[in-house]
């Protein structure tokens, strides 16, 4: 099983992945395939618990009902990028509960 080296971009909108793999000399182009998960639509990210260099995470299809897990084999430790898409996580929850659940200060005079 050969690795790809697929860039991982992570924020709180989403997970962001890019494949470049393919062939690279010119006269060849092989597009490049960018995947876009929105953070509304990750429903678990972890890595596994004895070899950390495997990492998943599932996801749901954004018009219907249909799930996908998703599993990479990383060369090292896919233990920061869980934890990064945990904090991901934790900013668009909290950006999702201040949009929801607007706090108004009240004034009393």
């Amino acid at each position: 099983m050969a690795l790809l080296q697929l860039p991982f971009c992570i924020s709180d909108q989403g997970l962001r992945m890019v494949d470049r793999s393919g062939p690279n000399n010119k006269k060849e182009k092989k597009p490049c395939i960018d995947y876009f998960y929105s953070l509304k639509n990750v429903s678990f990210c972890a890595f596994h618990p004895r070899d950390h260099r495997f990492i998943g995470f599932i996801t749901k299809h954004p018009t219907v009902q249909r799930f996908a897990c998703h599993v990479f084999k990383g060369s090292e430790s896919t233990r920061p990028v869980a934890e990064a898409v945990g904090r991901a996580f934790q900013r668009f929850y909290q950006k999702f509960i201040e949009t929801a659940y607007p706090i108004e200060d009240i004034y009393i005079k």
